[in-house]
């Protein structure tokens, strides 16, 4: 049975434990910092500031395999407003563009559905990068090669949960077999929108042939960063590629009757 996670944005308090259990785990490096003096410190203090709420790290990267998106709404006037918080990562798609898009094989699904980067095997290509529609993969200057989040893979096959979900407090993470996480993501939609909640949604259930890792957000998706409709590159080539094929079909035929009705127009002028 295929692993993942259902992440429930609704009760995650963007507290950023998983980054920083991920970080642990994976012994990922920290992001290059700006240094800034700061009064009455004798040193700089390293800052990473975004801009964008209280977001330290922007985006997923080589060395950023998990982040914490915060969104603020608030009116005109800021006197009334709004935060959502959400995890994100890869999503370990059933219909993995990355995987697709590899011509050495370096990109795998395992036998528990998670897809990892062998880095053993990568050469550094980079077309796995523009084949993800979430732009979860990138490429490491200094490795040489791609990474993204692996779920895991060597807690999940030893019998552990992801160290994301084992670190968050509120239980916004969810790890486990994916019919057993829908079932859950599904009550809580039901509780939600039972309370209210009528933009609550579950994001990941068709979305790029299905995400092994989905979320249940409380507005549009766009919202929170995520694509609408995600299409893997590969199938829309697919569907380009067949366009094509009949379209050419079409004007050969079309070509074939004109070149035969000038034939028959020149027998009868005889």
């Amino acid at each position: 049975m295929a692993k993942g996670m259902f992440v429930d944005t609704s009760i995650c308090t963007g507290c950023k434990a998983c980054q920083v259990a991920c970080k642990e785990w994976n012994g990922l490096p920290g992001e290059p910092s700006h240094f800034h003096k700061v009064p009455n410190r004798p040193y700089p203090v390293a800052f990473n500031f975004t801009g964008n709420s209280y977001d330290n790290t922007g985006q997923l990267s080589a060395t950023d395999w998990r982040h914490v998106r915060f969104i603020e709404q608030f009116n005109e006037n800021r006197t009334e407003g709004r935060w959502f918080f959400s995890s994100d990562s890869c999503k370990h798609c059933t219909d993995a563009g990355c995987l697709n898009a590899c011509p050495v094989k370096a990109i795998v699904r395992t036998d528990m559905g998670n897809v990892f980067v062998q880095q053993d095997v990568c050469i550094g290509c980079k077309y796995c990068i523009p084949s993800c529609p979430y732009g979860v993969i990138n490429f490491s200057e200094k490795t040489g090669t791609v990474h993204k989040c692996t779920l895991c893979n060597d807690r999940i096959h030893n019998g552990l949960g992801t160290a994301c979900a084992k670190a968050c407090p509120t239980g916004s993470i969810s790890f486990g077999e994916v019919s057993e996480l829908k079932k859950k993501a599904d009550a809580r939609l039901s509780q939600l929108k039972g309370l209210g909640f009528t933009k609550a949604n579950i994001y990941g259930y068709d979305e790029a042939g299905g995400l092994n890792v989905f979320y249940l957000f409380m507005d549009n998706p766009t919202v929170y960063g995520q694509p609408l409709n995600p299409i893997v590159p590969q199938r829309r080539l697919f569907k380009s590629a067949a366009i094509t094929v009949v379209t050419a079909i079409a004007v050969a035929v079309a070509a074939l009757i004109s070149f035969r009705e000038r034939g028959m127009k020149k027998e009868t002028e005889k």
